[in-house]
């Protein structure tokens, strides 16, 4: 395991050789970069919500979850004393999925949808979670979709007012929002009755981003903003470019179809982390750390899914993992764990100093009776392996000293419907 460790250590892939404070630096720069409107990888993109505001009770309003390949729809009411009453959801595939149809075909299919809950309410949420441009009015622009869906006229379309002709109700208020602020929101209507300084939504699924609330005042590339006031910004912080990538990573991201884009998430997101794993272990392959059996077993194989280099590191369901059939001798299983087990413990670290980033920006959670409150969602977050636990290690860890905040953390479910909701009733 010493060849291992060394191998490991000279590509610097163990948590440990992230500097922290150097990540945290280099993301708030980029951070005020892209509140400014300068060369930024961060996008820093305004919503236009704000959350700190109070939001209607006892009020229904249509909530709609679009995103990858799924449609949701659903009427919620967020009483007074605190329950939250959520009406039938409706499931139905996102239009364009199948085969690719016209702008008109698509809303003409999401109206028909909605159209036995849309007369219940004059309010409506939708987190519609692809590329979008969010105006003033709480609309947004398509800039384009993930290659699920095929609906290449819908790009440059405003999406609810699309949306709203089709269904013949102009008068109907439209907000629409992407999943990360539908999470945030959604840990601020699981909250009530509680104190919190601030919220922050974090995404770890198949991609990765951020939102959390900013003062109008540090977003100087918006001029007609009230500075005395605030909004939800969406950082987009999977295209963090200022990390330290290791030749390894940068091996891996030529090999992606979008090089230089995701850089971030890139190094820890499911969409990746097992095509990450691939590159690594051909790697150590390369340089004989197995033997010439297993080497000729890794170069077989094309992809490898995050799934299936969770299953080997966990040692759950090996027998399915495209990897177990590449071992077999202990010795060589078990530097392939080591391999990714460590891959994950940098994870950890990558995702603890984003966090961190973010809480010091916000300026808030000093004190122990009003903590920011974090809500994540995401299966890799909370199914790699240990990836949470040592998240919190390398989080807490770092967070002390002048930079002590207080935190706590929460998984809503159905965090895109409720926070949708929120949303549309946000005064």
């Amino acid at each position: 395991m010493s060849k291992t460790k060394d191998f490991l250590r000279r590509n610097k892939l163990f948590g440990s050789d992230i500097d922290l404070d150097q990540y945290v630096r280099a993301f708030h720069e980029e951070m005020t970069l892209g509140l400014e409107g300068k060369e930024s990888s961060l996008e820093m993109i305004p919503t236009y919500i704000e959350a700190d505001n109070e939001f209607l009770k006892d009020t229904p309003v249509l909530a709609i979850d679009a995103g990858g390949t799924n449609f949701r729809a659903a009427v919620i009411t967020f009483h007074e004393d605190g329950d939250t009453e959520i009406g039938e959801i409706h499931h139905h595939p996102m239009p364009g999925v199948d085969k690719e149809i016209s702008a008109a075909e698509f809303f003409e299919t999401m109206a028909g949808y909605i159209e036995p809950l849309v007369d219940k309410t004059d309010k409506i949420g939708f987190c519609f979670s692809y590329a979008t441009e969010i105006s003033a009015d709480k609309d947004g622009k398509l800039l384009h979709f993930t290659k699920e869906v095929k609906a290449p006229e819908v790009v440059g379309k405003m999406i609810g007012k699309s949306l709203l002709e089709v269904l013949k109700r102009p008068e109907k208020e439209i907000v629409l929002l992407n999943d990360t602020v539908a999470t945030l929101l959604a840990g601020k209507s699981a909250s009530i009755g509680k104190t919190y300084d601030s919220y922050v939504g974090f995404i770890l699924g198949t991609g990765s981003n951020i939102s959390y609330i900013e003062k109008n005042s540090n977003i100087l590339k918006m001029s007609d903003l009230d500075p005395e006031r605030s909004q939800i910004i969406n950082t987009e912080s999977g295209n963090f470019a200022r990390t330290q990538r290791t030749a390894l990573d940068l091996q891996f991201d030529n090999s992606t179809t979008s090089p230089g884009i995701g850089i971030l998430e890139k190094m820890f997101s499911g969409g990746y982390f097992g095509n990450l794993c691939l590159t690594v272990l051909k790697a150590a392959a390369d340089e004989n750390l197995f033997t010439e059996e297993v080497a000729g077993s890794l170069l077989k194989i094309q992809s490898l899914s995050s799934e299936d280099a969770n299953d080997f590191v966990s040692k759950r369901n090996t027998e399915k993992s495209v990897l177990n059939g590449c071992f077999s001798s202990e010795t060589d299983a078990e530097a392939a764990t080591l391999i990714i087990d460590t891959l994950i413990d940098r994870a950890s670290a990558l995702v603890a100093g984003t966090l961190a980033a973010i809480v010091l920006k916000t300026g808030k959670g000093k004190r122990a009776d009003s903590p920011v409150l974090i809500t994540i969602e995401g299966t890799t977050f909370y199914k790699l392996h240990k990836l949470k636990e040592r998240f919190e290690t390398y989080f807490f860890n770092y967070l002390t000293g002048d930079k002590k905040r207080y935190v706590d953390f929460i998984e809503v479910e159905k965090s895109s419907l409720i926070g949708a909701a929120l949303a549309g009733l946000i005064e």
